[in-house]
């Protein structure tokens, strides 16, 4: 009686090793966005939630926006892109914008990000 052989054959490890590469390449892309987007979002919170701007006029908001976007080395968003309202007696302050990154040849991959102090 023979036994049938076990384990993986050249094609099988060709397919597989393909598979980890690609998800390893559109990990390392896409990771980069995602942080960047949760450092826009965390300088949402603390702005919101800063006493000191409150009250403070919309200039003063922004300006404080662009300093911890220098802080934070932020690329994709600045001052300008923020919307600023008042819900009861909070600031809200939130930001949506796009990003683009390219995979490969002519496939690239378009995230949209909505970023919000109260969410």
């Amino acid at each position: 009686m023979r036994k049938k052989q076990q384990g993986i054959g050249l094609s099988g490890l060709l397919i597989w090793s393909a598979v980890v590469v690609m998800t390893a390449i559109l990990g390392m892309k896409l990771i980069p966005s995602y942080i960047e987007y949760a450092a826009i979002k965390r300088a949402l919170v603390a702005m919101a939630s800063d006493p000191s701007l409150q009250n403070a006029h919309p200039g003063e908001i922004r300006q404080s926006f662009d300093k911890r976007v220098t802080i934070d080395n932020i690329a994709t968003v600045n001052s300008r892109d923020i919307e600023i309202s008042k819900v009861g007696e909070q600031t809200v302050l939130s930001v949506s914008y796009s990003v683009k990154k390219p995979l490969f040849a002519n496939v690239s991959l378009d995230i949209d990000f909505t970023a919000a102090s109260n969410q």
